[in-house]
């Protein structure tokens, strides 16, 4: 079975090219990020027409999450317990689309979006500290429930958290995503018992899953690695090999992140 996680930034402007490539890499699930688009809009015949199951949760052109399987998809959940919303005054609050999860083919699969947080003092920042909050809440409390739980978070989680996971860490000295409680909220997931399944087949540094559109940073090896599958203890035994297919990120009208693939036996 093959879970993959991917940016895509914009689901209308790119559905043939991530349709194109989920048969190209034989992808069993795909977790999408950041499809801009309500549920309505989603182009979804591509994906029918490859065989795929879809799940989308989207409000407007901001956010967006959703999940393409081809081996079931059941129990959909938009949005998890305690999740945080977010808008100026408490009358504006509202549960933004950035959390997506549904069982296929006996994984419970999430698609994140955790939000970017923008800058240390903008209220983003403590949002998106919160939202990070409740899911590490959440995921525990699925495990303490169900111990043999098979569980991946997966999706774009706007945190690069350790050095080797920036291109220059001097760069990113008084920037979000690498801040010591952006990184110590990414920490509480993984201790809560969800485990980094990329990286022990993806050693850094200078291993990214994100290069900014801007200043060339792609041509020029500036990235960061901040898509991730994390998964509970038993879906982690489970994993036989992963990649960061870094090729996806070139060419004419490519996301800026590039699709990241987990093999389970």
């Amino acid at each position: 079975m093959r879970i993959a996680t991917w940016n895509v930034n914009s689901i209308r402007a790119r559905s043939e090219r991530v349709v194109d490539w989920i048969e190209r890499h034989d992808i069993d699930v795909l977790a999408i990020q950041e499809t801009k688009c309500t549920d309505e809009q989603f182009p979804a015949m591509g994906f029918a027409a490859a065989g795929y199951d879809l799940a989308t949760l989207g409000h407007n052109q901001w956010n967006g999450v959703a999940i393409a399987s081809r081996v079931g998809i059941d129990d959909v959940a938009r949005g998890f317990d305690g999740q945080p919303a977010f808008g100026k005054a408490d009358a504006e609050k509202v549960i933004e689309a950035r959390a997506i999860g549904a069982t296929c083919g006996g994984v419970r699969v999430w698609s994140l979006y955790v939000p970017n947080g923008r800058d240390l003092t903008d209220p983003h920042y403590e949002y998106k500290l919160a939202w990070l909050e409740a899911l590490r809440t959440a995921g525990a409390a699925w495990l303490a429930d169900n111990p043999q739980a098979q569980i991946a978070l997966t999706g774009d989680w706007n945190i690069a958290p350790t050095d080797d996971d920036v291109w220059d860490t001097a760069y990113f000295a008084d920037k979000t995503h690498t801040s010591p409680r952006e990184r110590a909220a990414f920490d509480a997931v993984v201790d809560a018992g969800f485990a980094d399944v990329v990286r022990p087949f993806t050693p850094g540094p200078g291993v990214f899953t994100y290069w900014d559109y801007t200043q060339l940073r792609f041509a020029r090896r500036e990235g960061m690695r901040i898509d991730f599958a994390l998964c509970s203890p038993a879906l982690a035994a489970r994993v036989t090999g992963a990649e960061i297919d870094r090729q996806e990120r070139k060419g004419k009208g490519a996301s800026d992140h590039a699709p990241v693939i987990v093999d389970l036996d």
